[in-house]
């Protein structure tokens, strides 16, 4: 940990406890931001960096970042929400889904009947819903709660014309309401996080991958699979949800200005850029598969579309229990999703 850090953290304690008033300067802190995705993703260049820099110039340079793509802090992607608990990072931006069952409110919106296809759409209802959905993070700040445009179905061995055509096959998901819905459809779920999908497909590990189409060009996935699937109109297969949040004490420890300037960059006033890059970034990842050699990029009809979500039920009706039987008022949660959606 740096000198600036340190002090930065003590000065901070100082204000937590009361420790009474010292020199303004001493009231500058320098955040770190970990993820897992590379510098040039849409994630750090569309979103983490403009949002640093907004709040260093709001704050005329008294909060200050260092971002650290790709787990350049060390660790793995399902360790970032433990590593913003426990201080190791200030900011992450992660998965909850990369921890099963650890999050579940907000795995309501990761079901296939939620989210349908639009990036803006889930991630507004979700900050309509954020009272209730921060008490899956007790450690943090919320900074903004997100969707991509949506999962699509890639696949190594040529499109589907259903879900019947999944029987069997062994499918990447991202969380496990994702897995849920893969039961539905007969075939086998494998939970990984992004970064293991190459190497999963190149050797077969996996046939295919629930994910969105933005990520194709990133992990070269048009060399390794052969179609990919989608409903009409770009609606999906469900979503993950991302979590961009800062460790609650950090937060706590800024002076009363400080926070007003994170507050006034956060959440609400996040939804319509996160909904608009998530929306931008699918046409590439999407044109990559449609010209790779031997590549297609296939739209089910509406009816085949509809039976796919349809015979997705199952999923929702497990994360109801699921989610129930760890204490959330899973009814009461899925109907404000529906109003919210």
């Amino acid at each position: 940990m740096d000198k600036l850090k340190i002090w930065a953290r003590r000065a901070g304690a100082a204000l937590a406890m009361g420790g009474g008033a010292i020199p303004a300067a001493a009231q500058d802190v320098t955040f770190t931001v970990h993820h897992f995705l590379g510098p040039q993703s849409a994630t750090q260049a569309r979103l983490i960096e403009p949002w640093v820099d907004r709040i260093a110039a709001a704050s005329d340079g008294r909060i200050a970042f260092k971002i650290f793509p790709g787990m350049s802090m060390g660790g793995r992607p399902p360790e970032l929400y433990r590593q913003l608990r426990d201080g190791v990072a200030d900011i992450v931006w992660t998965l909850p889904g990369y921890t099963p069952g650890a999050f579940p409110r907000v795995e309501a919106f990761e079901l296939p009947e939620i989210h349908r296809g639009s990036a803006l759409q889930t991630t507004a209802a979700m900050q309509d819903l954020i009272a209730v959905l921060a008490q899956d993070f007790p450690d943090a700040k919320p900074l903004l709660l997100h969707t991509h445009a949506g999962n699509a179905l890639h696949l190594k061995d040529g499109p589907i014309a259903g879900f019947a055509d999944l029987r069997g096959l062994k499918l990447r998901t991202p969380s496990r309401v994702g897995g849920w819905a893969i039961a539905a459809w007969g075939a086998e779920a494998v939970g990984m996080p992004l970064p293991a999908l190459p190497q999963a497909l190149s050797k077969g590990v996996v046939d295919g991958a629930l994910t969105p189409f933005e990520i194709l060009g990133a992990f070269k996935l048009q060399e390794l699979t052969t179609a990919s699937v989608e409903g009409p109109d770009g609606l999906r297969f469900g979503a993950a949800v991302f979590f961009f949040g800062m460790n609650a004490a950090r937060y706590a420890a800024l002076p009363a200005d400080l926070r007003a300037i994170v507050d006034a960059e956060s959440g609400a006033a996040l939804v319509e850029t996160a909904g608009a890059i998530w929306a931008d970034v699918e046409a590439p990842g999407k044109a990559l598969q449609a010209a790779s050699p031997g590549g297609s990029v296939t739209t089910l009809d509406r009816d085949a579309y509809d039976a796919m979500i349809a015979a997705a039920a199952p999923a929702t009706e497990r994360w109801i229990a699921a989610a129930t039987e760890a204490g959330v008022d899973a009814e009461a949660l899925l109907r404000d999703a529906r109003a919210a959606m």
